[in-house]
């Protein structure tokens, strides 16, 4: 299979999170001629969404997502989800990541818990739709259900992409959907109408911590390119982002190392 397109690579912030400020970021990537950018939202309000929108244009560089929206059991969640679809127009971004949530505190109905998912996107959606934002659903794998997202599969979130229209569609992330024996099937379901973002990394053997322990492209047991293909022909032609949660390793690196290995990796692995 041919190499992707060295264009094509973005960084999703989280990947350097702990060594860099946002304008370190930004900067580095036009440094290394990585020419996407999805930044998370606690580096977008530590340098200003403003300040953040005008250093990424004046480096030429594409906000392939932010992160994120979601967390529907949130107490303060439709003022914060508000406040994210702002984020990402004003910062022109392809799409507005949604992390749902998980269950309820003290509740065990998971089943409700993902009914209530949909009621709360169908009520920010709207207005979504008016800034011009798109909204994707990120499935989460089926360890973090209980605390991060109760959505862990590309059909649960299509299914809710269906029942609510134009504007919604999904992340898919290969961390949290690699496992899924109907994954082909349901990229294909997807289609470039849904797949609004592509993540990448690695699932290391043995995972040492079920949230900070991702591994960069190779260093795993994830079959990237033939997940690319899938992405592929089903019609998306967007950036593949990078996202890297590790906290002992590549978070512990000198950042310009984490991103000569992300183009690397990306070039030859993925």
């Amino acid at each position: 299979m041919a190499s992707p397109d060295p264009s094509l690579l973005s960084l999703n912030t989280a990947t350097v999170s702990k060594q860099w400020t946002l304008a370190q970021m930004i900067e580095g990537c036009a440094r290394h001629g990585i020419r996407g950018i999805a930044p998370w939202r606690d580096k977008l309000a530590e340098m200003g969404v403003t300040e953040a929108a005008r250093a990424i244009k004046a480096n030429g560089l594409t906000v392939t997502g932010v992160c994120r929206g979601g967390f529907f059991t949130a107490k303060d969640w439709l003022d914060d989800n508000r406040r994210a679809i702002e984020e990402a127009h004003a910062l022109g971004a392809h799409c507005l990541v949604l992390v749902v949530g998980g269950l309820p505190g003290g509740s065990k109905d998971l089943i409700r818990a993902r009914e209530r998912v949909k009621e709360c996107i169908s009520m920010v959606l709207p207005e979504a739709r008016k800034a011009g934002v798109r909204l994707a659903i990120e499935p989460l794998h089926p360890m973090q259900a209980a605390e991060r997202a109760c959505i862990n599969t590309l059909e649960q979130a299509l299914d809710i992409c269906d029942a609510l229209g134009d504007g919604i569609g999904v992340a898919v992330d290969v961390y949290h959907v690699w496992w899924d024996p109907k994954l082909e099937q349901q990229i294909r379901r997807a289609g470039k109408k849904r797949i609004f973002a592509y993540h990448l990394c690695d699932w290391l053997v043995p995972t040492r911590d079920l949230l900070n322990d991702r591994g960069m492209m190779g260093d795993g047991v994830i079959d990237l390119p033939r997940i690319r293909s899938w992405v592929e022909a089903a019609g998306y032609a967007g950036m593949h982002e990078v996202e890297i949660f590790s906290e002992r390793d590549w978070w512990r690196r000198d950042p310009d190392e984490v991103l000569r290995t992300c183009k690397e990796r990306f070039a030859t692995v993925t």
